[in-house]
C-alpha cells in the first residue's frame, strides 16, 4: 500500500512539474532575455515540437524514486536536445533538478555523486552542440551552484533519514536487549523458586513419607511408637508449611508481614537431630572457629546439608548412617554430606532436580561442587565455597 501512495505521489508531482515547465517554456520570449549585457541570439521561438520535448524531460519524475539514477538520465536526453535544438540558454529544468534531487536523496553516495556529474556533462553537451550564444563565465557559474545546491539538498535529506533510521534500529536494539534481560531476570526468578521449593518440600516430604512408613509398620504391634510418628509427621509438615509461607511471602511485594529469617549454618544442629528423628543416624562435625557468613552462602551451605541428608534418607537404604561434616577454614568454607548406605533396590539414581539446584546455587557464589559414590561405598555431597577476609 506504501509503495502505491509513492508512485501516486510521483505521478501528481510528475504532472505538476509538466504544467509549469510548459508554462514557462511557453512564456518564454527569448528576444527580451539579456545574457551579459547582449540580446540572446540563435534562439527558437516555443513550438509543438518544443513542447513534447519539455514533456517527456517530464515524465520520468513519475519513476523518480523507483529508479532515480535512471529517470535522471532518461529525462536529461531530452533537456539536452532542448538546449541543442536553441529552446533555451542551457539553464537545467525544472525536471531536471527534480530528478537530481531524487538521486541525491534516494541512493548512495556513490550513485549520488555520478548522478551530479552526468547532470553537469548533460549541461556542457547541450551548451557546447546548440547555437553560439553571448553567454558569460558567470552564467556558467550559477548553473554550476544550482545543480550543486540542488544535489547538496538531496543528500542532506539522505543523510538525515539514514540518522534517523539509525537511531531507530538502535531504540530497536535497546528494546530488545532489554526484553532479553528482562526473559533472563524472570528465567533467573523462576529457577530461584524452583531451587527454594525443591529444596523445602522435597526435604520435608521425604521425611514425612519415611515416618509414615514406619508409623504404618508398628501401628498394630505398637501404637505408642506409631503415635510419636504421626506426631512427628504432624511438626514436620507444619515446618514445611512455615517455611513454604516465608518462601511465598519473599515472592510477595506486598506483602506486610514480616518475614521470619532464612536458615542457615546455625540451623545445622536442629536439621540433623530431625533426620535422626525420621531413621537416619546423623552426625554434625564442625572444625574451626565459624566466622560471620554472606547470608548468600549461609543459605547454600544450609540448603546443601538438607538436600544431601534427603537424598541419604530417600536412596542409603536400611541401617546407613550420615555424617556432616563442616570445615571452616581462613579463605574456605567446606561442606561435606556422606553417608555409608548401600541403595535401595529399584530407587532412582542419586542426582536428581535437587543436586542441579544445588549446583547452580555453589556456583553462584564460586565454589566447587563433587558428588558421587565413595571408593568403599557410599555416597558423597561436597561443596567448598571460597571466602575472602573471611566472608
Amino acid at each position: 500500500m506504501r509503495i502505491d501512495r509513492t508512485r501516486f505521489h510521483d505521478t501528481v508531482l510528475a504532472g505538476v512539474v509538466a504544467a509549469a515547465s510548459v508554462a514557462l517554456f511557453v512564456l518564454y520570449d527569448p528576444g527580451r532575455l539579456p545574457s551579459g549585457g547582449l540580446a540572446v541570439d540563435g534562439m527558437r521561438e516555443p513550438d509543438p515540437f518544443g513542447v513534447l520535448l519539455v514533456l517527456l524531460a517530464c515524465v520520468p519524475v513519475a519513476v523518480r524514486r523507483r529508479w532515480p539514477l535512471a529517470a535522471l538520465c532518461a529525462g536529461l536526453v531530452p533537456e539536452t536536445l532542448l538546449t541543442a535544438f536553441g529552446y533555451s540558454t542551457g539553464v537545467p529544468g525544472l525536471s531536471g533538478l527534480v530528478l537530481l534531487y531524487s538521486v541525491a536523496s534516494n541512493r548512495g553516495l556513490a550513485m549520488a555523486l555520478g548522478g551530479l556529474l552526468i547532470s553537469v556533462l548533460a549541461y556542457t553537451l547541450g551548451a557546447a552542440s546548440g547555437p553560439p550564444r553571448a553567454t558569460s563565465l558567470s552564467d556558467h557559474v550559477v548553473v554550476a551552484m544550482v545543480l550543486v545546491s540542488v544535489w547538496g539538498a538531496g543528500r542532506s535529506l539522505r543523510l538525515r533519514r539514514a540518522y534517523m533510521e539509525e537511531l531507530r534500529g538502535r531504540a530497536a536494539r535497546l528494546e530488545r536487549a532489554r526484553a532479553a534481560d528482562t526473559r533472563a531476570a524472570r528465567a533467573e526468578e523462576r529457577s530461584r523458586i524452583a531451587r527454594e521449593l525443591h529444596d523445602v518440600v522435597a526435604h520435608h516430604v521425604s521425611v514425612m513419607t519415611v515416618q509414615a512408613a514406619a508409623a504404618r509398620k508398628v501401628l498394630s504391634s505398637d501404637p505408642g511408637l506409631a503415635r510419636e510418628a504421626l506426631t512427628a509427621i504432624e511438626h514436620t509438615g507444619r515446618m514445611a508449611m512455615s517455611e513454604m509461607r516465608n518462601i511465598v511471602g519473599v515472592l510477595r511485594t506486598d506483602a506486610r508481614a514480616e518475614l521470619g529469617p532464612q536458615p542457615g549454618m546455625d540451623d545445622l544442629p536442629a536439621l540433623v537431630e530431625q533426620m535422626r528423628e525420621a531413621g537416619l543416624p546423623t552426625r554434625l562435625i564442625v572444625e574451626g572457629e565459624p566466622p560471620p557468613l554472606p547470608a548468600g552462602v549461609d543459605l547454600a551451605a544450609y540448603r546443601l546439608v538438607q538436600e544431601g541428608l534427603t537424598n541419604s534418607m530417600r536412596h542409603a537404604g536400611a541401617g546407613a548412617k550420615a555424617v556432616v561434616t563442616v570445615r571452616h577454614a581462613p579463605h574456605e568454607l567446606d561442606v561435606r554430606v556422606a553417608d555409608d548406605g548401600k541403595g535401595v533396590a529399584g530407587a532412582p539414581a542419586r542426582p536428581g532436580h535437587g543436586l542441579v539446584g544445588i549446583r547452580e546455587r555453589v556456583a553462584l557464589y564460586g565454589g566447587i561442587l563433587s558428588v558421587g559414590p565413595l571408593p568403599g561405598g557410599g555416597f558423597e555431597v561436597r561443596a567448598r565455597f571460597p571466602l575472602k577476609d573471611g566472608q
